[in-house]
């Protein structure tokens, strides 16, 4: 924040403006620096007894009134516990990788090129580990890569104390990709200590695990389970197969089929006005104490001003309801595991005000399990889940332990705190007939919003035909031309998108009553192509960006106006010819679908 400032932003003249900022820039890393010091000492209370990595040290006390650059030293009584047999060798190593006090995680704030022999080259943003801190400015700092090499300490801005030094030290035998996330992590924690100091969240608050797990890849995404899984020989389809009795895919009946309504959060502390909120939601999926074992699916919630520390879900609306609020869930799997449930994870997506500085923060989570310990389904019910704050994998953290402290020790005030601590409110709801026989058709593990289950049903048929009913050969792996089997699973990351294919269907089906399957599957194939699969090639429409207000009123406005145009003009062929919406040039893989690329094989997750 220190650094963003300008001499503009003063409020009043301040006369040798850079030189006072330079001084307070120093003493604000003095500041970080004996912090980042006590962090070490207090760190090792919590070191695993016993592990030949960490070894006893006593710290002395160190000079407040010595320059910067001189930190008071520590002294380190090495006691050495070898067991019989054990590589003097590869104790020393260890000791000289990991008992030096002042090692601490430092984050570069720009590219420094080595200027003589023994320097050290690095880019803005990598975590270096500081071994030694000399006099003269120049630090002694190792990178992932085990590099070692002198380092300005000008360009060093300290990190949060995630991991002890030895740990930091494993990590660079990861990967590039490992070792950015640990990066990401350290950014992260660093941005909410700041925010937490500041008072602008409770002190229970964290990055957001499940958003992370999206932001990594595709296989917590929806359209990653919209596809087929394969057998371990690969030469058919696990969980898709032909009833030819029917006409139509198999019904498969799974072990977890079940509704879960949201219906609201309370007390749910409300951030400070450092930074905006740009999102309220609540994120869920299975889990089952140390997996996670579906995708990862997120709700949007609603609040008042009037009483901001409540949210809801399902808000009444004229039309048809967003599938980003809608919050009846379907959730389907065959897991067999016992210790199964739903993680909620309720979190923020916010900015910050004064940096610009994008992020989504936990605001806790809550965990119920689907069996009870003899493995019969627990009730359907409503339950009132009490919030925990830090991640899933922690355990006894409050989301603002601020409440249990002012609560005094009498039962009745400790009923009164309890009250107060933050909770969502669920109900677990069994299928309709009509329901369980549309949910038995789409993948054995999925969770998504019930409105969107006959789009996703057609899709599942749709698939069924393509791959098992009209195939020649059955061995055959080219390529398929089927625009929808090729863009359908792109809409599961685009909920507008959806919605507008649910809007263009319910209007062409509301006055067909009586038709067969295959009837409405053609209709189903009509909409798609005159709503959504132009909107997909489309040049002019934003890409879909979460939680930007302005993107998503664009976005909406663009697709309520193709809607539109297309059924004035009973189609989206003029659109498409039309000058005045411009189109990607064509690439074959729009309506190309490559199942044995797509198709999921050896699932880890099932």
């Amino acid at each position: 924040a220190l650094q963003s400032l300008k001499k503009s932003d003063e409020p009043a003249p301040v006369g040798n403006y850079y030189q006072r900022k330079e001084e307070e820039e120093t003493q604000l890393l003095k500041l970080s620096q004996q912090l980042e010091k006590l962090a070490v000492i207090l760190s090792r209370e919590n070191v695993i007894k016993g592990s030949n990595l960490f070894q006893d040290a006593a710290v002395g006390d160190d000079d407040r009134d010595d320059d910067d650059d001189e930190e008071g030293e520590s002294t380190q009584d090495d006691e050495e516990e070898e067991e019989e047999g054990e590589d003097e060798e590869d104790d020393d190593s260890d000791e000289d990788k990991c008992g030096d006090d002042s090692a601490v995680n430092f984050i570069t704030l720009g590219d420094f090129a080595a200027q003589q022999e023994g320097d050290l080259t690095f880019k803005k943003g990598e975590v270096l580990l500081i071994l030694e801190k000399k006099p003269d400015g120049w630090w002694l700092g190792q990178n992932s890569k085990g590099e070692k090499g002198l380092v300005p300490k000008t360009y060093l801005m300290v990190g949060i104390l995630l991991f002890s030094p030895c740990l930091v030290y494993a990590f660079k035998n990861l990967t590039d990709s490992h070792w950015s996330a640990v990066k990401k992590a350290i950014t992260e924690n660093n941005t909410l200590d700041a925010l937490t100091t500041m008072g602008a969240v409770p002190a229970g608050f964290r990055p957001s695990t499940l958003a992370q797990l999206l932001e990594e890849g595709i296989q917590f995404r929806a359209s990653y389970f919209l596809q087929p899984e394969l057998t371990p020989s690969s030469l058919s389809f696990r969980d898709l197969v032909w009833n030819a009795e029917k006409g139509t895919i198999q019904s498969r009946p799974t072990r977890i089929a079940l509704v879960v309504t949201l219906w609201n959060c309370k007390a749910i502390p409300f951030p400070g006005l450092s930074i905006q909120v740009l999102s309220r939601h609540v994120r869920l999926c299975l889990f089952d104490g140390n997996r996670i074992l579906s995708n990862i699916h997120t709700v949007r919630a609603t609040w008042q001003p009037k009483n901001p520390k409540t949210w809801t879900f399902s808000p009444r609306v004229t039309g048809i309801l967003p599938c980003l609020l809608d919050g009846d869930c379907f959730i389907r799997s065959n897991s067999s595991s016992l210790d199964i449930g739903i993680l909620f994870e309720l979190g923020i997506t916010y900015i910050r005000n004064s940096t610009g500085e994008k992020g989504e923060l936990s605001c806790g989570w809550a965990f119920l399990k689907l069996f009870d310990s003899n493995g019969l389904p627990v009730s359907f019910k409503t339950y009132e889940l009490l919030l925990n704050g830090g991640t899933p994998y922690e355990k006894g953290v409050e989301v603002d332990p601020s409440i249990s402290r002012r609560a005094s020790s009498s039962v009745f005030h400790q009923m009164i705190a309890l009250r107060k601590q933050p909770q969502l409110l669920v109900k677990l709801r069994s299928l309709s007939t009509r329901f369980k026989d549309i949910l038995n058709m789409l993948p054995e593990v999925l969770i998504g919003s019930m409105c969107n289950t006959h789009l996703i049903l057609f899709y599942r048929q749709i698939l069924g035909d393509v791959l098992l009913r009209d195939r020649l050969n059955m061995q055959n792996t080219d390529l398929i031309g089927n625009p929808i089997l090729a863009t359908f699973p792109k809409l599961m990351e685009q909920p507008d998108l959806m919605d507008a294919l649910r809007v263009g269907e319910i209007y062409c089906i509301s006055n067909l009553k009586g038709q067969d399957q295959e009837f409405l599957k053609s209709v189903f194939n009509l909409v798609y192509h005159d709503s959504v699969f132009p909107l997909l090639q489309s040049v002019i429409l934003p890409e879909y960006k979460w939680a930007e207000e302005e993107s998503e009123g664009t976005r909406w406005r663009m697709i309520a106006d193709v809607l539109k145009k297309n059924r004035e003009k009973e189609g989206a062929l003029s659109s498409l010819l039309s000058s005045e919406s411009p189109h990607k040039a064509f690439d074959i893989m729009e309506i190309a679908y490559d199942f044995v690329g797509e198709a999921r094989t050896n699932n880890p997750l099932v």
